[in-house]
């Protein structure tokens, strides 16, 4: 590799590096106002999102730690499939969570409060959240990196959760169809169920698995 290809590549490493931090920094904010105003709306939705929110934090900080050089890298991706293993066991935790307290909204009939903050928030994922998946992906294509096409992907289905929590919320605020959030909330499972199988597999071709 000539030295030009070298600079390139270093310059496309730190460009990975910066979108996985500012996608930390995002679901680190993301979380914070989704779990306060899913709160104060008692929207399963909201704090369903909060959660994942919390979740893809975790995600993508391990993705942050394999860009980082290891001196021993087989400890490194048995350490790294553990981590896999315990945030898809959380994922799992977080699925079975949404379809109680959902099912549990939809017996009782507990309508959730508007919360147009919460619809402000959907808003703003879905318009920033692809925008940074199809910057890692690219990175990811110039890099070859596995790990970054994977947690870019994962990135990217946050635009569905967001679409879904949009739905709901906003059903709710201007119809006042107060079934719309448990359904949204229960809209997330399947992903969040594929997502924790995979974590629990923890695959050598799976998030994390290159970089």
């Amino acid at each position: 590799m000539g030295t030009q290809a070298l600079a390139r590549a270093a310059t496309d490493r730190r460009r990975a590096l910066m979108l996985v931090a500012a996608t930390m920094a995002y679901n680190a904010a993301e979380a914070a106002v989704a779990l306060w105003s899913g709160a104060r709306a008692e929207s399963i939705a909201l704090v369903g999102f909060g959660l994942d929110s919390i979740i893809e934090f975790a995600a993508a900080a391990i993705v942050l730690w394999r860009f980082s050089p290891h001196p021993n890298p087989e400890s490194a991706e048995h350490a790294e499939r553990r981590a896999r293993r315990f945030i898809g066991g959380t994922f799992l935790a977080l699925a079975l969570y949404v379809v109680g307290q959902s099912g549990w909204m939809l017996l009782m009939r507990e309508a959730p409060a508007e919360s147009w903050i919460g619809i402000a928030l959907a808003i703003v994922s879905l318009i920033v959240m692809p925008l940074v998946a199809w910057g890692k992906l690219r990175v990811a294509g110039r890099l070859g990196s596995r790990a970054l096409a994977a947690e870019a992907k994962e990135t990217l289905a946050c635009s569905y959760l967001s679409f879904t929590l949009l739905l709901g919320l906003a059903a709710n605020a201007l119809a006042g169809w107060w079934w719309a959030d448990p359904v949204a909330a229960l809209a997330m499972v399947p992903w969040l169920v594929r997502e924790g199988i995979e974590g629990l597999r923890a695959e050598e071709d799976g998030c994390c698995a290159a970089v």
